[in-house]
């Protein structure tokens, strides 16, 4: 295995004279509520080896049942992919002597995969269509999860001890196998981006799975290889359990500047799995990739084979959800927005929110505005994704409608909101305890108005004289009397109103 790093070089260079292969392999946790082969809860954070069982744990005499929820939900990603659903296949035993696998064997599909030869359709930010071969997508369990304790980096060398929970372990996974993914050029990581996004998009439209990159319920494999302009396939590596979309990217650039280093140096390509460091955005040798035969396959014996029917597959067909960039085409219609608008929601996590917040009543210029200013920055503040914040989009739209109709404020609006997220009630509820009506009583605004005049004569003698923007001051104290429940732009025109000017 190679020890020593060589020195990298510049992608322009790399490109200029190597072709990149890339394939990549997502792995996918499903949301069922129990786990593949057992009955045991799947749910994410419980306390260390809390959700095991004598089946997830390998014992002896214990027998696995499939879920059946796990199985439509492969059926239904294979069909969102364009793959070919098999009417008749098997689980088998991948062999491999790890502690995180209680078993020592994953069941698994080997090769009879549930789904085969579909692909996926990607639209590049300049609007270049690129389609990806989808090579197969098979059902099996997950691992348990291993925690190096006493090392600098959470990893098992320099740690001092070793801890597993087996809470995942038999959790229900869907593995996405690309083909080779040829001709990407210098858009090989731009590619591998994409794919990776859009593949997290459409099984979060699917409702199988939440694809939360940052719990581990979807990580990426990306292989690569490079070989000289016009020459044979290179040997490939394998970059193991990407955790982000960002990531993905950085990944695949270095990885092709790394080959080219050890290349140009004369050196050969080590067929082995790699890790990706977030830190520095390096890959470091694994482990020599093992091949299939290396994992001595055989049918699983206690389970019966999968057979869905036509009939059923069609059944599931017709669950499918408009596509998320068909849903995304629509909605940019609807709303007469640009792609980069579009774009930005998407990336900030708020589409799903602002249609929602839309749904509810309010006009999309003003849900897109709440969602991705004010209420972005409340939950970078608070430290949370927007989903997380402790408000619905029915209360944003209420707000908005509480603005429109004159009884808020915009200034108003944000105390009411912080409030609301604040645990504090609804928005009326709010408006009610914290008494945040605008001040709409003419007389009640004429009266503070006058009051404001009287104490800054020489402001109002400005005003009378023809100096209009002087009113600013006679507003801002009329604001101040009324805890700015005042309509700012009513208060001017009285101002204007009453001096004559």
């Amino acid at each position: 295995m190679t020890t020593t790093e060589p020195e990298l070089v510049e992608f322009d260079d790399v490109v200029a004279r190597f072709d990149p292969v890339m394939g990549i392999e997502v792995h996918v946790e499903l949301s069922t509520n129990t786990k593949m082969f057992c009955g045991c809860p799947t749910e994410f954070g419980a306390e260390p080896n809390t959700q095991v069982c004598p089946v997830c744990l390998g014992l002896p005499g214990a027998l696995p049942v499939v879920n059946r929820a796990a199985v439509e939900s492969a059926i239904r990603i294979g069909l969102a992919l364009n793959c070919s659903i098999a009417p008749w296949g098997r689980f088998a035993r991948k062999n491999y002597f790890y502690p995180d696998m209680p078993k020592n064997f994953q069941t698994s599909q080997y090769d009879e995969p549930i789904a085969v030869d579909g692909f996926l359709d990607l639209t590049l930010d300049d609007g270049e269509v690129v389609r990806i071969g989808i090579e197969r997508a098979h059902m099996e369990e997950d691992t348990g999860k291993s925690l190096h304790v006493g090392g600098a980096d959470g990893r098992i060398h320099g740690a001092d001890h070793s801890l597993l929970d087996y809470n995942r372990a038999g959790v229900p996974l869907i593995e996405i196998v690309t083909k080779m993914i040829p001709d990407t050029g210098a858009r090989a990581p731009e590619v591998a981006r994409a794919y990776v996004t859009a593949l997290r998009d459409l099984i979060h439209s699917l409702g199988v799975s939440d694809v939360r990159m940052d719990q581990g319920s979807m990580r990426a494999d990306v292989n690569l290889s490079l070989s000289p302009k016009g020459g044979a396939l290179g040997t490939r590596t394998e970059t193991k359990n990407v955790n982000s979309l960002r990531s993905v990217e950085r990944a695949v650039r270095h990885e092709m500047s790394r080959q080219a280093g050890v290349l140009d140096a004369g050196g050969e390509i080590v067929q082995e799995t790699r890790h990706f460091d977030e830190a520095t955005g390096h890959t470091r040798a694994g482990r020599r990739k093992e091949t299939s035969e290396d994992y001595r396959y055989f049918p699983e014996p206690d389970l019966v084979p999968i057979a869905p029917s036509a009939e059923w597959v069609e059944e599931l067909r017709g669950t499918l959800p408009e596509l998320p960039w068909e849903r995304r085409r629509r909605i940019q219609a609807d709303w007469g927005i640009s792609d980069e608008e579009i774009r930005d929601l998407v990336n900030a996590g708020a589409l799903d929110l602002v249609e929602a917040t839309v749904a509810a009543g309010a006009p999309s210029q003003d849900a897109r505005s709440w969602w991705v200013s004010y209420l972005a920055q409340q939950a970078n503040t608070r430290g949370v994704e927007l989903t997380g914040l402790a408000i619905t989009p029915e209360q944003v739209a209420r707000v908005i409608e509480l603005v429109a109709a004159g009884e808020l404020t915009n200034k108003l609006a944000r105390q009411v909101v912080d409030g609301v997220l604040d645990g504090e009630g609804g928005p009326d509820e709010v408006v009610a305890a914290r008494g945040l009506k605008v001040v709409s009583d003419e007389g009640e605004l004429v009266a503070a108005v006058d009051a404001a005049l009287a104490e800054q004569p020489d402001v109002a003698e400005k005003i009378r004289s023809g100096k209009v923007a002087a009113a600013g001051a006679i507003v801002g104290a009329v604001m101040k009397a009324t805890r700015g429940q005042a309509d700012a732009k009513r208060v001017r025109e009285l101002v204007v109103e009453r001096v004559g000017a």
